[in-house]
C-alpha cells in the first residue's frame, strides 16, 4: 500500500531554532522528504509521507511545536497566512487513495483542536485557503464572531497567538513560483492573467509578491491541475507576459517536490528551476527514503 503524503505549511521562516523543532517533532512519526524555507515569505514548508495512523501523530506533534513557538502577533511575511500552522493537507500519492486522504481528515482535525486551536476542513475549489485567508487573521475573526463562519473542530474562536488551522484532503498539486526582475504591480498584473479567476489556466491560483530580501517579485502560484495546466505553459506564458511588460524571468522555484508526470509534459528545463533533478521528482524521493 502506497504512503500518504502531507505537506504542512508553518507560518515561520526565520528562526532556525523553530523550524528545527518542527522537523524534529515529524520525524519520530513520519518520513521527512524535503523541506523549503523562505525568509521572504516567512513560512517554511515540509514534505512528509507515513501511513494514516503516522502522519496524524506526526502531524499532531508539530502543530504542538507551532502553538507553543510561533506568534502571529508581529507576524510579517508576504504570504497570507492566519494561523502560526497555517495549512496542514492530506494528500494521496496515488489517485485511487483520495478517500484513504479524506477518511484521516476527521481524526487529525479533532486532534488538533484538541491543543485549543480552531481547524477548518477545507474543500476545494469552492473552498480553498484562500477563502479562509481572505482578509487575514483579523477578518476570519471576524467571520467566527457574527457567525459567518463556524469551525470544524476545537474551539470557537481563534487562538489567541497561534490563529486558526485550515485542514482537509486534496488531490496533488503544483506549488510553483516564478521570480522577476520587475516591479510588484507588473508581478500582479501576470497572476491575474495567469489565475483560472482571471481567464487564465484552470486550477492556477496565483499571487503577485514582492521579494524584498532579494530584490525581486514573484508570481506565486498552487497549479491545483498539473495536467489541465502543464507548468511549463505557465512558465511560457509568464516569461511572455513579462517581456510585454519590460520584465525578465530569472529562475523559478518548486516548493516541496515535483510529481513525476510533470516533468514528463515538457522536460525539467522548461520549468527554469535551478539545479533541478530527479531528487526533486517525489515519486523518486519517496522510493530513495524506502
Amino acid at each position: 500500500m502506497a504512503p500518504l503524503e502531507s505537506v504542512p505549511n508553518f507560518s515561520e521562516g526565520r528562526d532556525r531554532a523553530t523550524i528545527d523543532a518542527l522537523g524534529a517533532a515529524l520525524e519520530r512519526w513520519v518520513r521527512v522528504l524535503d523541506l523549503h524555507v523562505d525568509a521572504d515569505h516567512n513560512r517554511c514548508v515540509f514534505t512528509v509521507v507515513g501511513d494514516e495512523g503516522e502522519l496524524v501523530d506526526g502531524l499532531v506533534a508539530a502543530v504542538a511545536v507551532a502553538v507553543d513557538r510561533i506568534k502571529l502577533a508581529g507576524h510579517d511575511g508576504v504570504h497570507p497566512r492566519i494561523g502560526a500552522a497555517d495549512v496542514v493537507p492530506i494528500v494521496p500519492v496515488v489517485p485511487e487513495d483520495l478517500d484513504r486522504a479524506r477518511a484521516v481528515v476527521p481524526e487529525l482535525g479533532r486532534r488538533i483542536g484538541e491543543l485549543g486551536v480552531p481547524v477548518f476542513v477545507y474543500d476545494p475549489p469552492a473552498r480553498g485557503p484562500a477563502f479562509y485567508r481572505r482578509g487575514g487573521l483579523a477578518e476570519l475573526e471576524r467571520r467566527l464572531n457574527v457567525g459567518e463562519l463556524v469551525s470544524d473542530f476545537g474551539p470557537r474562536h481563534v487562538h489567541p497567538t497561534a490563529g486558526a488551522v485550515i485542514c482537509g484532503a486534496r488531490r496533488p498539486l503544483v506549488a510553483f513560483n516564478v521570480n522577476l526582475r520587475g516591479t510588484l504591480t507588473v508581478a500582479k498584473e501576470i497572476a491575474a492573467v495567469v489565475r483560472e479567476a482571471g481567464g487564465g489556466f484552470s486550477g492556477v491560483r496565483a499571487l503577485g509578491l514582492d521579494l524584498a530580501g532579494q530584490g525581486l517579485v514573484q508570481v506565486s502560484m498552487n497549479i491545483e491541475d498539473w495536467q489541465a495546466a502543464p507548468p511549463y505553459l505557465v512558465v511560457e506564458r509568464i516569461a511572455a507576459e513579462a517581456e510585454l511588460r519590460g520584465a525578465e524571468v530569472v529562475g523559478s522555484e518548486l516548493i516541496g517536490l515535483l510529481p513525476a508526470g510533470v516533468v514528463a509534459q515538457g522536460g525539467a528545463d522548461a520549468l527554469r528551476i535551478p539545479g533541478f533533478d530527479e531528487s526533486r521528482i517525489l515519486e523518486a524521493r519517496i522510493a530513495a527514503s524506502s
